[in-house]
């Protein structure tokens, strides 16, 4: 059957269509995607404004659009931290119903962190052993850990990229000062989770995922995307540390020249690198396995465990 995901997000809303069936792997078939930086658009009460909702649901209705040109049979609908956290969450997600049709599933952040895991898990397969997986989103930071499908361990904070860079960062480029007092907190706030994941004992295998992950991964020198999916890479603890001095000293127009940066993602990629940082270094990874699969796959795995198999 042909499937699409929507994935509402705190930086785009993603429509992935894939051909799938239980027993096999999804094949990507198409992606739609427009930036909507629903954390940038809250009010100071939290609320995402008018203007962020007539948006919000203008992009809803093009990537249903796009799903029907596509022929998926179904759209699997959800939204992330920038939804789940919005004091109007209800309201929004009522108006999307009304004007589209269409159900937003609203993810709990350790739900984003389970599905996480059961893509990268698939992706690398039982061989990999125990497994911490680690992703950067926009609005929070998910970490889980397990030897099966379903982690042992799974949490989620709230140090997205985006979010950070909008409520920490508002030079360009920053100052030392602003970088110093965000490189406390992120590392504060990890650290308080690293206790959880130690009795578990030292994984086989870390991983990470995320746009994030992937640029951090590019610049210090892995992959392109266009090699394939299938091509190894990886992120050295080593080289980050290099970068991160780097992208604190450069503006938001100086970082989109970067191999594999784009424009829309550029100012918060000091931020990402700074959570990136902190979690290798307070978990002990010397370098991470970047796993082209995340919470789309996910979504999507989960949906055909629950098909029967012809």
């Amino acid at each position: 059957m042909r499937l699409g995901v929507l994935d509402v997000g705190s930086n785009t809303v993603h429509l992935l269509v894939v051909d799938a069936h239980p027993g096999a792997r999804p094949l990507p078939a198409h992606s739609h995607k427009a930036e909507l930086r629903l954390a940038e658009l809250l009010d100071e009460k939290g609320a995402i404004g008018p203007e962020g909702v007539d948006r919000l649901i203008g992009i809803v209705a093009r990537a249903l659009q796009a799903a029907e040109d596509q022929g998926c049979e179904q759209v699997l609908s959800f939204a992330t931290s920038a939804i789940r956290e919005a004091t109007n969450a209800d309201q929004v997600l009522a108006r999307v119903h009304a004007e589209t049709e269409v159900h937003l599933e609203v993810l709990t952040g350790e739900e984003e962190a389970r599905l996480t895991f059961l893509a990268a898990r698939r992706w690398f397969g039982w061989s990999a052993g125990k497994l911490l997986v680690i992703d950067i989103g926009g609005g929070s930071l998910e970490i889980a850990y397990g030897i099966d499908e379903d982690p042992d361990k799974a949490v989620s904070l709230p140090l997205g990229a985006g979010r950070l860079t909008a409520a920490a960062l508002p030079g360009d480029p920053p100052t030392p000062e602003d970088v110093r007092a965000l490189r406390r907190h992120i590392r504060a706030e990890i650290a308080r989770t690293v206790g959880e994941f130690s009795r578990f004992g030292r994984p086989d295998h870390i991983v990470a995922t995320s746009k994030t992950f992937k640029q951090l991964a590019r610049i210090t020198g892995a992959a392109r995307s266009t090699d394939g999916a299938h091509v190894q890479r990886e992120l050295s603890r080593k080289s980050l540390q290099e970068w991160v001095p780097k992208l604190a000293a450069m503006t938001v127009e100086e970082r989109t020249a970067l191999p594999g940066v784009s424009a829309g993602r550029a100012r918060q990629l000091l931020a990402g690198a700074l959570v990136a940082e902190g979690a290798m270094d307070l978990f002990g990874a010397q370098e991470l396995e970047i796993c082209p699969w995340a919470l789309r796959e996910g979504v999507i795995l989960r949906r055909l465990d629950h098909l029967p198999v012809p």
